[in-house]
């Protein structure tokens, strides 16, 4: 039985900007505009908000400077057309029945437990178990006993559905079935897509004392990920260790 401490956090996505389209669109309308920024997203989010006004050309010239006031003013849905994708491992099926309350903003594509064999699957231990070795035997030996009854339900369940053609939907009947008896526990992998506004309301739900550890360890996870991306987005939070537990906090809330 394997059993996992951390979650991990991959960046496998990020946007690109159309330069020409960008360029036929200016000459349309006669205006001229340049960003001092690489990255695609923070142009995107720039070009969306000077949009608004036709604005290109004027006031604010750096994207640090124009997407800075656009989060001090409250103008979240700018941000909106920033996005990234992430894929989460490591992670306990009770880290994602949290994330998936997000939903604005968000998509997700989960592991299959009905079509992925969960026999020789991972754990996820919560941390205050871990520190206690007592504890941890317990939770161990816990787990072991719902992976045994797992094993055993399938290759029941196989033999009960041998009349169904399928050799697919006999081991889908199976797992489906015998994926009850899995605690939340059970490691599992998530595709998470979401825009920069979305990122940003989870990092400030989840990155502080308050929130459940696994998930606050993810949300500290991608933003120091996506402060690394996009300094004009994410620049303005600040992360610190209170208490011995890493949290973000910012003075821009609720964008």
């Amino acid at each position: 039985m394997k059993i996992i401490r951390k979650p991990t956090a991959y960046l496998v996505g990020r946007q690109i900007v159309n330069d020409e389209a960008v360029q036929r669109f200016l000459d349309d309308h006669g205006v001229i505009w340049n960003t001092d920024t690489d990255i695609a997203a923070e142009k995107l989010a720039e070009m969306a908000g000077r949009l608004c006004y036709m604005s290109f050309g004027k006031g604010r010239k750096t994207n640090a400077e124009y997407l800075g006031n656009i989060i001090g003013m409250q103008h979240g849905s700018v941000l909106e057309h920033a996005v990234w994708n992430f894929i989460f491992t490591g992670v306990s099926r009770s880290f994602t029945h949290e994330l998936v309350r997000h939903r604005a903003g968000f998509g997700y594509s989960q592991l299959s437990q009905r079509y992925v064999d969960e026999s020789e699957t991972e754990f996820v231990v919560p941390e205050c178990i871990a520190a206690d070795p007592e504890l941890q035997t317990v939770w161990e030996e816990s787990v072991r006993q719902s992976q045994e009854a797992y094993v055993k339900l399938v290759d029941g369940l196989s033999r009960r559905f041998n009349d169904v053609e399928s050799a697919t939907l006999r081991r889908k009947l199976s797992r489906q079935a015998a994926r009850s008896v899995l605690p939340n526990a059970t490691e599992t992998k998530i595709f998470v897509t979401g825009n920069a506004r979305a990122w940003r309301h989870f990092v400030e739900l989840r990155a502080n004392q308050h929130a459940e550890t696994e998930i606050r360890q993810v949300a500290v996870a991608v933003l120091k990920i996506l402060q690394a991306e996009s300094g004009s987005i994410f620049g303005d939070y600040k992360l610190e260790t209170t208490d011995e537990i890493e949290v973000a906090s910012t003075p821009h809330r609720k964008v």
